[in-house]
């Protein structure tokens, strides 16, 4: 994609997309409908939300130089969103198996160098498929799903003793609020009143076992999260102006924008694979080719759209 050096939100989630895509069709396989799903959430963060310091250009990510321990040098995936001051904001990034996803966004952001991506998933490399401390963007490990809104927490009432006016964003997914520590975590949020606290949550509705209302339902998940006493937005997960706003909207409360979005926006062809979406492996030649067709077409129509209708 070939954008200005400050791409707008809109931009960037065009720009996620289409990286995911490139990466899943040159590596057979990967968290395509996160992409399709998470998009303008991500772009909505990096690109209009996010007070984060700058940082000089796109950073390569660096490679292991030992086995990972007490005597390693301290790897931080954070470095990607600049130095961190008391007035800037901080994101925890929840479910790691976004990673690629999230990887794509900061390319898309002009944060991290888009060769990165010739390391994913390799011996040595930090740019895991998992996402943890030392992956870009990752400034924890959030373990297992569930884990990270609690550690955000531990960091805003952290941030509010040192007298820090920076806030603390987390992005989450909607198969979190499944596990009794998201609950948990919402609790301790309310009673200690962070409100500098606001959360971003893809529900998508599918996880790895098919539809979310027929392995756990959640709903009605905004009822329920201002019951335990923070506050929620549910939002168009599509509309970046609608997301922009919700983020921002001050509510004296830890808040959550509850982003409903569509696990296959901007690649239909994942219609095919209903119910369950949760990880694309072709299947063969045949579905293989027929998402190269599709990509080939998307970008060239992208293309054309770029320059004014010029072909």
């Amino acid at each position: 994609m070939a954008f200005s050096a400050s791409p707008t939100a809109e931009q960037i989630a065009q720009g996620i997309r289409q990286r995911v895509l490139a990466h899943v069709l040159a590596n057979n396989g990967g968290y395509l409908s996160q992409a399709c799903s998470s998009a303008e959430l991500l772009a909505s963060l990096y690109g209009n939300v996010l007070n984060l310091a700058s940082t000089d250009g796109p950073l390569h990510p660096a490679d292991f130089d030992a086995v990972p321990g007490p005597e390693a040098p301290r790897i931080s995936g954070g470095i990607f969103h600049g130095e961190p001051g008391p007035d800037l904001d901080r994101l925890i990034i929840s479910p790691a198996h976004y990673a690629l996803v999230v990887y794509a966004a900061l390319i898309e952001a002009r944060r991290l160098d888009e060769a990165a991506l010739d390391q994913f998933n390799k011996d040595g490399s930090t740019v895991e498929m998992i996402g943890a401390e030392h992956s870009p963007g990752f400034e924890t490990t959030t373990g297992s799903l569930a884990q990270a809104l609690s550690t955000a927490g531990g960091i805003a009432l952290g941030r509010r003793l040192k007298g820090e006016t920076g806030r603390t964003f987390v992005f989450m997914s909607d198969g979190e609020f499944q596990e009794g520590q998201t609950w948990e975590a919402i609790q301790a949020l309310a009673f200690y009143g962070l409100d500098s606290v606001r959360v971003v949550v893809d529900v998508n509705r599918a996880q790895c076992d098919g539809p979310m209302d027929s392995v756990m339902n959640i709903e009605p998940l905004a009822t329920k999260i201002k019951a335990f006493g923070a506050s929620a937005d549910s939002v168009d997960g599509h509309n970046i102006a609608a997301l922009t706003h919700a983020l921002e909207r001050p509510t004296g409360r830890p808040h959550f924008v509850l982003a409903y979005t569509d696990p296959v926006r901007g690649v239909p062809l994942m219609n095919e694979r209903r119910p369950v979406l949760h990880y694309l492996r072709f299947t063969g030649h045949d579905e293989r080719a027929k998402y190269e067709e599709f990509y080939e077409a998307l970008v060239s129509t992208e293309s054309v759209s770029s320059s004014g209708g010029q072909a």
